[in-house]
């Protein structure tokens, strides 16, 4: 069984990002692992899915961060913010 690789313009497209923003996240040590061969940068297939796992969020917010699994219920007659900020 061969393992695939994906070089940084096809990972790129796959997120839909800048390939500069891979080159910096390795800069910084972020993103998911890397080979780097005679001067050429591979990711395996692998670890882009392990880190797309790590990635994944059910919600976002500061309930996330406490309680990821669980759904934060609105609260009744709350209202979106009207344009200047303030509530109806």
């Amino acid at each position: 069984m061969s393992t695939r690789h994906l070089n940084q313009t096809e990972l790129s497209a796959r997120w839909n990002l800048s390939p500069r923003t891979l080159e910096r996240w390795r800069w910084l040590g972020e993103g998911p692992r890397y080979l780097k061969l005679g001067g050429r940068v591979l990711y395996r297939v692998e670890d882009v899915e392990e880190f797309e796992e790590q990635k994944l969020r059910q919600m976002t917010g500061s309930a996330a961060a406490s309680s990821p699994r669980t759904a934060v219920p609105q609260q009744a007659g709350w209202q979106p913010a009207g344009r200047g900020g303030r509530a109806r």
